[in-house]
């Protein structure tokens, strides 16, 4: 999601490595699920995220749409994202203890939080949001243990290719034609998001071929 603000405006001024020291900790959010409602559609879900889902609920993500799970337009490219229910508008995953259901498997967007991307020159740094969470006097800790995804390495690595994949395709869009904005996005939401990932495989592979696939489709489509 493009954000068109400068890093002093929402940061501390600083970007981050995984193997920084950030202060995020927010003590378990123990008493604390702000950062659970009134977020609108932009818990956005990548394939990771609905790989993760998919297996942690033991139900496809096409039993999941429009009960806790919707498609929004991100920056010209339809993609899915957390429903938010209820008056006031909260996770669907939230008890009413106001705890998260799915905490074990997450989307990455909730786990990132209160940090943020910045992405640049094929690569990211990662920023802490000050003005987001409520909690005082958080605790420092590295950001890899705090986003908490195993093979930490491999999934920066996607989260990289899939936010460039995304980006790439952006200019295009605007230009080309609401018909072929259609085409590419049936494209990527069946190959990269409605068609299962199978739970027995490492994810990763299946992802990059996948990408490869979609890619060298639209790679073709583009010169006709």
């Amino acid at each position: 999601m493009n954000r068109f603000i400068t890093l002093t405006e929402v940061s501390d001024g600083k970007l981050y490595k995984a193997d920084d020291l950030v202060k995020a900790g927010c003590g378990d959010c123990l008493g604390c699920s702000a950062c659970c409602e009134s977020m609108a559609d932009t818990i956005i879900l990548d394939p990771f995220d609905l790989y993760h889902l998919t297996l942690g609920l033991g139900a496809p993500i096409t039993s999941l749409m429009n009960r806790s799970i919707d498609l929004g337009v991100v920056d010209g490219i339809v993609l899915p994202h957390i429903k938010m229910q209820g008056a006031p508008d909260r996770c669907p995953f939230l008890t009413g203890a106001g705890r998260c259901s799915i905490h074990k498997f997450r989307p990455g967007f909730c786990r990132l939080f209160p940090l943020g991307r910045y992405y640049e020159n094929r690569s990211f740094s990662y920023f802490l949001q000050v003005k987001e969470c409520r909690r005082q006097n958080r605790t420092k800790v590295k950001v890899r243990k705090w986003i908490g995804i195993p093979d930490f390495d491999r999934y920066e690595t996607f989260i990289c290719d899939w936010h460039y994949f995304l980006k790439d395709l952006q200019d295009p869009l605007s230009k080309k034609g609401p018909e072929w904005a259609k085409q590419v996005n049936l494209l990527i939401l069946n190959e990269m998001i409605f068609k299962p990932y199978d739970a027995n495989q490492d994810f990763y592979p299946q992802f990059y071929d996948r990408l490869k696939s979609v890619s060298t489709t639209l790679q073709a489509a583009s010169t006709l």
